[in-house]
């Protein structure tokens, strides 16, 4: 009997984004389920980061559709798609976080934004998030100049939080970090994704983070999806990138039998 697969928590339609004389995303087809990790893979300049911001409503697209939590975000109203923006949080590649704000303060700023609470429950919800990432109490009251950069990735991931949403983004989570860093960091979320019961969408060039912490990843290339599935199925692909990307020189060898295959 065939496995039923959940409805897709995103589902994006024959997606065409560009600029000026340059089209990026011709035609795309993406579905993403509800409670995976789904990596996102694909040559540099090709566009990955721009299906994110597409998804968000940073990037207008030519045509197609994007439908998040069942409902088409084209036919919404403003309201709707504020409701619905509350419902996702968003890591981009370098933390983003405002300079002149402290861990804390940034955090808060998403809550401030969207609900009516008081000095103190801000102050408690943002201690929540701030231990909830993995970073000491005295963090809160630090600027992002005095944090490394795996501080800065959990602080951003904590305010990404804020609002206890349903599905995280996360653009190139582990770059920057060392091999160290980068593993607790995948390791922190797949944690919260079990415990929380979040939908991932990762951007990564990381081979470990696409062994460890993902449940499909989905490959682009030439502006479209050209393979989908768990790691073993991107692992046997014929496509030559796919080949180049997954077995070439900087491939992550796998144990098998007592034997090593890359």
């Amino acid at each position: 009997m065939q496995e039923t697969q959940p409805d897709p928590i995103i589902s994006v339609r024959d997606l065409v984004v560009g600029f000026r004389d340059r089209t990026i995303l011709k035609g795309l087809n993406l579905d993403i389920r509800r409670g995976e990790i789904m990596g996102f893979v694909g040559p540099s300049g090709q566009g990955k980061s721009v299906l994110t911001r597409t998804i968000l409503g940073l990037i207008p697209k030519r045509s197609g559709t994007i439908r998040v939590f069942g409902q088409d975000m084209d036919g919404m109203s403003l309201g709707e798609r504020r409701r619905v923006e509350q419902r996702w949080g968003v890591l981009f590649q370098h933390g983003a976080l405002f300079s002149a704000l402290t861990v804390k303060q940034n955090i808060q700023v998403p809550m401030r934004e969207h609900l009516n609470l008081s000095e103190r429950l801000l102050d408690e919800f943002a201690r929540l998030k701030i231990e909830m990432v993995g970073l000491k109490p005295e963090a809160a009251d630090k600027y992002p100049s005095e944090l490394s950069g795996g501080m800065i990735k959990r602080a951003a991931l904590a305010r990404s939080l804020a609002l206890d949403p349903e599905i995280l983004f996360l653009d190139e989570p582990t770059s920057g970090l060392d091999p160290i860093g980068a593993g607790e960091f995948d390791d922190l979320v797949a944690t919260l994704k079990r415990t929380l019961g979040l939908t991932v969408f990762m951007v990564t060039h990381d081979l470990d983070s696409l062994y460890t912490a993902c449940d499909r990843i989905a490959a682009l290339g030439d502006g479209q999806i050209i393979a989908a599935g768990p790691i073993d199925h991107m692992l046997a692909h014929e496509h030559p990138w796919l080949r180049s990307y997954f077995h070439g020189k900087r491939a992550r060898a796998i144990v098998t039998g007592g034997d090593i295959h890359v």
